[in-house]
């Protein structure tokens, strides 16, 4: 029931090895997950890999017996390999054990369902993966419906951003869109646009947060433009007391999900 790759210069190693850069991923509509808590995480939502790829001589395990067993009733593959193949495929020089082939997931708006959840996080120009898988994993967190990615965003569907959202990429929706497309979407139903600002801002912790709440945070460097935010029903501000001028965009947002979700269900 396994297909064994024993050489570097095999076609499926190249293939996999592809899904660590956008264009190829992009091409394929494929992504990679590494780890069995990932891919346990997965199943646990319905999610299956299309290729389940293993490190030969492996310890076993029961999850990652199910996880196979799983996959070849769902008509998936299951690939085994040296872990010195598995590490190019990766990219880490001590990858886990296990990894997986996944298809992307639909990413337009029109799939969304804003009453699904009384927060959103939206994130505009996010460009660290590492960033945007902490903002999927504060979305599981604080129970949001998703993140909603504005403009030209860090890839979702990375292997730094999958990794850091530690299983949040499968739990939370994923939306993509520019701003133009995002607020005509927003405004087509009920929704409060709350951005993290310092213009005009209000004390988060004083706002008035409605449900359902989306929750816009800026890039890392630049926050968000000054029409972006004139375009938001509130804007709030995270009291500074040290010398530091702003946090982390994933913190932020972290922040204002939990004071938002506190204020929504008091």
């Amino acid at each position: 029931m396994r297909r064994t790759i024993t050489g570097f210069s095999n076609p499926t190693v190249k293939f996999l090895r592809s899904l660590r850069e956008k264009k190829h991923r992009r091409r394929e509509g494929k992504f990679l997950a590494e780890g069995l808590r990932l891919l346990t995480d997965a199943r646990a939502c319905g999610i299956l890999p299309e290729q389940l790829v293993m490190a030969s001589g492996r310890p076993p395990h029961p999850l990652l017996d199910e996880l196979e067993r799983a996959v070849v009733a769902s008509g998936g593959e299951v690939i085994e390999m040296d872990e010195d193949i598995l590490a190019k495929v990766t990219g880490k020089d001590n990858p886990q054990a296990v990894a997986g082939v996944f298809a992307e997931f639909d990413t337009h708006l029109a799939g969304i369902d804003r009453h699904a959840a009384p927060i959103w996080l939206v994130a505009q120009a996010l460009r660290d993966p590492g960033n945007l898988g902490t903002m999927l994993r504060t979305g599981d967190a604080v129970g949001a419906g998703g993140l909603i990615l504005i403009d030209d965003c860090a890839d979702p569907f990375s292997v730094e951003a999958v990794r850091a959202s530690m299983g949040a990429v499968f739990t939370q929706r994923i939306g993509t869109a520019r701003w133009d497309e995002f607020v005509p979407w927003l405004r087509g139903g009920p929704g409060q646009l709350v951005a993290a600002s310092l213009r005009d801002p209000t004390d988060y912790r004083q706002a008035a947060y409605a449900a359902p709440c989306f929750l816009l945070i800026g890039n890392e460097s630049q926050g968000l433009p000054e029409t972006y935010e004139a375009e938001c029903d509130l804007r709030v501000t995270i009291p500074m007391r040290g010398r530091a001028d702003s946090l982390n965009a994933a913190v932020a947002g972290a922040v204002l999900a939990y004071e938002a979700l506190a204020r929504l269900e008091g």
